[in-house]
């Protein structure tokens, strides 16, 4: 088990998540879902229907979940990085890309489940594919600094 990619592989993953939720919030989901998220109030967390949300509320959750679920996704890359080609940030956007369709998968298969508009799930799978492609790069070339392959 390389810690060094789990580390600060997953930190590099995690922080370009970040980063590109400061775009897609606004863009997003203060944008084009907005209306949509207010028809659709059942389904979110209380913290959530306040007026304003109380997004600070749910920050310790949502800055856990994505920081362990980076570090699970950085153990795996870790672990099947050599079954890509290309240098260390393009072989971490094909990693990217690839949890994006287990993503797109999962999120499909949701869809029969909840009844929210397709609108919705079409620009959650959008966002994430702009998240995990980048995520992705930016884990693979901190593991390719890190631990680079021979």
């Amino acid at each position: 088990m390389n810690w060094k990619i789990i580390f600060i592989g997953g930190l590099a993953f995690y922080a370009v998540l970040w980063i590109v939720s400061f775009g897609t919030g606004p863009l997003i989901h203060d944008g084009v879902l907005a209306d949509l998220y207010i028809q659709n109030a059942g389904y979110w967390r209380p913290e959530l229907n306040q007026v304003p949300p109380d997004m600070a509320a749910l920050m310790p959750r949502w800055i856990a979940v994505g920081l362990v679920t980076t570090f699970i996704m950085a153990a795996i890359y870790a672990w099947i990085r050599h079954a890509f080609n290309g240098d260390g940030w393009v072989k971490g956007a094909k990693f990217g890309f690839m949890v994006w369709l287990f993503s797109a998968c999962l999120s499909a298969g949701w869809s029969g489940v909840f009844n929210l508009p397709e609108t919705i799930w079409i620009w959650w799978a959008v966002e994430g594919l702009l998240m995990y492609v980048l995520g992705g790069a930016a884990l693979g070339w901190a593991s390719e600094k890190l631990s680079p392959q021979a």
